[in-house]
Order: C-alpha cells, then structure tokens, then sequence
C-alpha cells in the first residue's frame, strides 16, 4: 500500500492565488517521480478549479449532507463528482459534523466513487468512523494541531491505540496528524503504525512550502 500524505490548505493565505498553484504544481512533479507515495491536496472550495488545472488529486475539505438544490452556502457531495473532485475531509475537529450526517455523507459518497478522509479527535471516535468504513480514517488530538509538539513524540500512543482500535472493525488506511512539523514527524508516524500524515501548518506556513512538501514526500518513500 502507498504512503499517504495528505496537506490540509486550510484557510492559510498560501492556499490562495499563486502560491497555492505553485504547491500544486510541486506536487504535480512528486506525484510523477515517486512510487510508494500518494499526495493528496485538500484545498477551499474556492481554488478547487483552478488546483485541479495542475493538479488532479484533489479533495476539498468539507462537504455538506445535502443535494443539488435551495441550499445557498452549502456544498453538496454530489457536485464534488461533476467538477472532477476525487474526495472530502469531513468531521475535522474544526469543523465537526454530527454522525448521521457523517454517516450519510460516506453512504452517498461511496454511490458516487468519491474519497471520505474521515477525522476523529481520539482513539474510541476512531473506531466509531472506522464502522462507517470511509476511504481512510486520520486521527488528531484537537489540542496538539498546530501547536507545532507532534503525536507521533506528545502521544504515540494516540496513534498505536488508534490503530488498535480501528483494526479490530477494518483495514481501512489511518492517518496520524496534529502537531506534525517534519519529515522525522512522519516517519515517526508510520513506524507507530499509521499508513501516512495529515499536515497543514508545517507545509502551509513553511517558509517555503514547495520545500516542505517535497521533503514529507521523499521521507515517507523512504519508509
């Protein structure tokens, strides 16, 4: 199975305008030369066009429970497909979503083809998401993201409970996230067991982060 790296945009003002496009263009490049990792870009519904111009692994990072229709200032998962977006993170602690309409959003979504990254702030919400058996399941204790004190050294245990607990209903891929700050972050992560890293602020904030990316990719190939 391939490493997973999947950087959150958030609402950092690097998800906008050029240097979101240069990111996705890094990522273009990573994407073409390295084998063992995939490289998702979870982006504002507002650039998703135009990342998706460069770019073709795209998620956005919410979606709402409802269909086409009255629903002025909501997403629908179904439009996801129509625009050429492969997935959605849902239930971020950010933006938390009840479970009936997680429950909902990852029934229409397996109908459709498309992607869950479903989140959970702990090792029982894990298991709890792992039985609606999204496309992968990322774990973040809301209190280390973007803190900068990675899981994988603060909690390590976060994560191999997690994996614990999520492998006793499915094999679904896990994710480990918050506080993530470097490429040993990852490797870290993947040695307690998850299948890869969700970044946001590391690579969002970095000085360079066409740099940052590109070292989270070679590290988790390396593994």
């Amino acid at each position: 199975m391939r490493r997973l790296l999947v950087v959150n945009f958030k609402a950092y003002d690097t998800a906008f305008g050029a240097k979101a496009l240069e990111l996705a263009l890094e990522a273009s490049k990573l994407s073409s030369r390295l084998s063992k990792v995939r490289v998702i870009l979870a982006v504002p519904a507002l650039v998703a066009s135009r990342i998706l111009a460069v770019y073709d692994d795209v998620y956005l990072q919410h979606v709402d429970p409802v269909g086409f229709g009255a629903y002025t200032g909501f997403t629908p998962l179904d439009a996801l497909r129509v625009e050429g977006v492969r997935g959605t993170i849902i239930n971020h602690s950010e933006h938390k979503v009840t479970y009936r309409d997680l429950a909902l959003i990852t029934s229409r979504a397996k109908l459709l083809g498309l992607e869950v990254l479903a989140c959970a702030d702990t090792p029982e919400e894990a298991a709890a998401v792992a039985l609606l058996d999204p496309t992968m399941v990322a774990v973040e204790p809301p209190e280390l993201i973007g803190s900068g004190i990675p899981v994988s050294r603060a909690k390590p245990e976060i994560i191999t409970r997690s994996v614990e607990a999520v492998r006793r209903i499915s094999n679904v891929p896990i994710l480990a996230g918050a506080g993530i700050s470097e490429a040993l972050d990852a490797i870290r992560a993947v040695e307690l067991g998850a299948s890869g890293v969700l970044v946001a602020s590391a690579i969002m904030k970095s000085k360079s982060p066409e740099l940052s990316l590109r070292s989270f990719a070679e590290a988790l190939e390396s593994t």
